[in-house]
């Protein structure tokens, strides 16, 4: 199955970021809906069910603080080529490198974690430059929250989208 470890969203910060996502300049593509936002701190890919098991023995064993983060500016990967626009989350490094260091035998750890949140997948926009400048203009209020857990899930892909599923979910302390 096609799995990863992720930081879900509580839903009144959903709500927000939802504004958020209104306010965002025309583009073809789509908003993510949100249901499905997220803040992925390892995608695993396709495993195994002795896999499954093995992640879920290591991840159960790591001892760490809950922490607050919060979202701190919007952006895009690269400029040439518009295709993610992101939210940007503070403080959430440790954790994934935490989660890095339980898997390392198992996967590749990170190369460059970089905390975000996906809110929309652009196919095209007609004016790259009046995008960005637009996108600049979105004034982010401050949106926080403190992190209690992560979770493993499993993610299928079909026609309308991904449908993510439970598979364990790991308190902070």
């Amino acid at each position: 199955m096609r799995c990863f470890i992720l930081v879900d969203l509580p839903k009144e910060i959903i709500e927000k970021i939802k504004k958020i996502q209104d306010a965002l300049p025309e583009f073809v593509g789509k908003k993510i809906e949100p249901e499905n936002l997220h803040l992925t701190l390892k995608f695993l890919g396709e495993i195994d069910d002795n896999k499954v098991e093995e992640i879920k023995k290591r991840l159960s064993g790591l001892k760490f603080k809950k922490f607050e983060t919060e979202i701190s500016s919007i952006g895009v990967f690269y400029e040439k080529i518009i295709r993610i626009v992101w939210l940007h989350l503070t403080n959430c490094g440790a954790l994934q490198k935490e989660i890095d260091n339980s898997l390392k035998d198992l996967f590749t750890p990170e190369q460059r974690f970089m905390s975000h949140l996906t809110i929309a997948r652009v196919k095209n926009v007609d004016d790259k430059k009046e995008f960005l400048e637009k996108l600049k203009k979105i004034k982010i209020p401050k949106i926080s929250f403190v992190v209690e857990n992560f979770k493993l899930k499993s993610s299928m892909l079909n026609a309308e989208g991904p449908v993510y599923d439970d598979i364990e979910k790991y308190s902070l302390k």
